[in-house]
């Protein structure tokens, strides 16, 4: 809950209530409470990593707050949310800075730089799911986020995201997340590229 991030006020409680409502949209089907969850639960595997492990939990429970399907344009608006939110639940603007910056670095994950230690965990623990069990239930969960767009064009765009993604070197930032999650990510990647005909 984000009420253990912040102190319990009302302006607390609801802004809970806000954002379980926007996780938990109807158009969502992979960005949803399960894929917080799951954000979340990466970090505790992260946490001590981090320079300040409370704002990467806020940055991760705003990351995708804001979700229409507008690469770059959720993460803006999500952390917008964030700085007009956050304040008023008495978190200091120093921390609100950063949980903005973190939300926005989630739009492109290869904008991080080196020694990012609050970056790093954040965006690592996002790009678990590549490397967890249940791969395949996330694959289609996308999917079904963008059912709108055409089979050839969904799997030439898929495509691309998941070469872009196998041509890094390392995919995680921290040498725990390699660990935990590297090879299996890119065997579950390349699986999917194959079935995309890529």
């Amino acid at each position: 809950m984000i009420g253990e991030l912040l102190a319990d006020t009302p302006a607390a409680q609801a802004l809970h209530a806000e954002l379980v409502a926007r996780w938990s949209e109807p158009h969502r089907r992979y960005h949803t409470l399960t894929h917080l969850r799951a954000v979340l639960a990466a970090i505790d595997d992260l946490a001590d990593l981090a320079g300040d492990p409370v704002a990467v939990r806020l940055a991760a429970w705003f990351h995708d707050a804001v979700y229409d399907g507008r690469p770059g344009w959720d993460e803006e608006r999500s952390a917008q949310l964030a700085q007009r939110r956050l304040p008023a639940c008495g978190v200091p603007a120093e921390r609100v800075a950063e949980v903005a910056r973190l939300v926005r670095l989630t739009a492109a994950h290869d904008t991080l730089r080196d020694g990012d230690a609050n970056g790093a965990v954040l965006c690592d623990a996002d790009l678990a799911v590549l490397g967890r069990p249940g791969y395949e239930v996330y694959a289609a969960d996308i999917r079904r986020e963008y059912a709108h767009v055409p089979d050839e064009l969904f799997a030439a765009g898929r495509s691309a995201v998941l070469a872009r993604l196998l041509a890094v070197p390392n995919l995680y930032r921290t040498e725990r997340a390699r660990a935990l999650w590297q090879d299996r990510a890119r065997r579950n990647m390349s699986a999917e590229l194959a079935a995309l005909g890529g």
